[in-house]
């Protein structure tokens, strides 16, 4: 089992549907990005995968931007396959997303994670995460 970054140049067909199939079990309502949008250079995100052989069980990603208060990143989308959960992955993609928020420089990193989805709370509180005593607004401009 390995933990790496993936980038544009490695991305096929089998990737991209095997991601796809991954992130439906987070969600499987939102309509998908292609990849190769994702992974633009000038996107500035971080796609972390976990491997084992060809096959990916687990993905992670951080959103990075600087802003006057702060070079920060947003952690999105972890997702461990089901079959493979439990197993400590989603911990080493964690770890591994942090090494290279450390390694850029980021001053903050931040994540939202639903109430009801405990097991990841529990993590993210492990790796030193703290709830702010803030409110989060969106307002959804497609749909």
């Amino acid at each position: 089992m390995t933990i790496e970054v993936l980038h544009k140049f490695e991305l096929d067909e089998k990737t991209q549907r095997r991601i796809s199939e991954l992130y439906k079990q987070l969600n499987s309502i939102i309509v998908q990005r292609p990849l190769h949008q994702i992974l633009q250079e000038d996107n500035h995100v971080l796609f972390v995968v976990c491997k084992e052989g060809d096959d990916i069980l687990g993905i992670a990603l951080m959103a990075m931007y600087k802003v006057i208060s702060g070079y920060r990143g947003m952690v999105e989308d972890v997702v461990v396959d089901e079959a493979h959960r439990g197993k400590g992955i989603g911990r080493k993609l964690m770890e591994k997303l942090l090494e290279e928020a450390r390694h850029r420089g980021l001053d903050e990193v931040m994540l939202f994670s639903g109430h009801h989805r405990k097991p990841a709370i529990g993590l993210y509180k492990s790796l030193g995460f703290q709830l702010r005593p803030s409110g989060l607004y969106n307002l959804k401009l497609s749909e």
